[in-house]
């Protein structure tokens, strides 16, 4: 059985909301997979939404390893460069009886350090196509925006030690010009980002609208992932992204496969 390790903070209803929805394609026999652990980098009464969410990984009866990033930084005030790396070697050690195939950042709030991404493949969702804008989602939208961009995408990519710069793995895209965008667009066609951020900031009609349709597709990427990983279509060594004949890629294009879940599931 493909076994995946799920690294999550646990901090808030999303972070729920994606491992309910993958446990359930599991259960369902959809992935063949099943998953070996969840780490978390709190710990028991640090959060009311991070409690939330180990009662789910009980119910689940997935073993749950803590270890909270905040009292370990606490206890190491004297050494403030170094405690990432120590604490990156005290999870790995945690997770020596727990193997995985394949590890998963599911709303992790923690930098990765070099020796746990050498040490394990493990992949991140980053709210672009392979090859557009860096940053956080809501920065993504904006230089989007800026650029008059024709397509955006969703893609999962290999972490590295450069953040954001391990390549893509699986991906899909999807256009942001015809229906429903180019009303939109018409609507700011003669105003600069910086003064739709002055006037309307994330409320404006288009950025909303590129968001909407960027989120529907996060979670079946995620869940299509797990399952082409499952399945032998996909497979990481040695630093590099493969097919199922062992050739290198330049990420797996699951286009079509998401279009097809978020038929219907986006309002115009």
């Amino acid at each position: 059985m493909y076994r995946i390790g799920w690294f999550s903070t646990g901090r808030d209803e999303a972070a729920r909301d994606l491992l309910t929805t993958v446990w359930g394609s599991i259960q369902s026999g959809h992935v063949a997979a099943q998953i070996s652990f969840v780490l978390s980098n709190r710990e028991p009464g640090e959060s009311r939404q991070s409690d939330l969410f180990f009662q789910l990984v009980r119910s689940y009866d997935i073993p749950l390893v803590c270890l909270s990033s905040r009292k370990f930084q606490a206890q190491r005030h004297d050494d403030k460069r170094s405690w990432r790396l120590e604490y990156d070697r005290e999870l790995m050690k945690r997770l020596v009886g727990f193997p995985a195939d394949l590890y998963v950042l599911a709303g992790y709030m923690l930098i990765v350090g070099e020796e746990m991404c050498q040490r394990y493949p493990m992949l991140n969702l980053h709210p672009a196509a392979p090859g557009g804008p860096k940053g956080t989602w809501q920065e993504v939208v904006w230089k989007l925006i800026e650029s008059k961009a024709a397509q955006t995408g969703v893609m999962m990519h290999l972490v590295t030690a450069e953040l954001d710069e391990g390549p893509a793995v699986t991906y899909c895209t999807f256009p942001i010009t015809g229906q429903p965008f180019d009303h939109h667009w018409r609507e700011i066609e003669e105003l600069s980002v910086t003064e739709i951020k002055a006037r309307q900031g994330e409320k404006n009609s288009l950025f909303r609208t590129i968001r909407r349709h960027g989120l529907a597709r996060e979670f079946p990427l995620i869940v299509a992932t797990l399952k082409v990983f499952s399945e032998g279509r996909v497979k990481i060594e040695g630093g590099k992204v493969l097919d199922a004949s062992g050739q290198p890629i330049e990420g797996y294009n699951l286009t079509q496969e998401i279009d097809e879940i978020v038929k219907g599931r986006l309002h115009q």
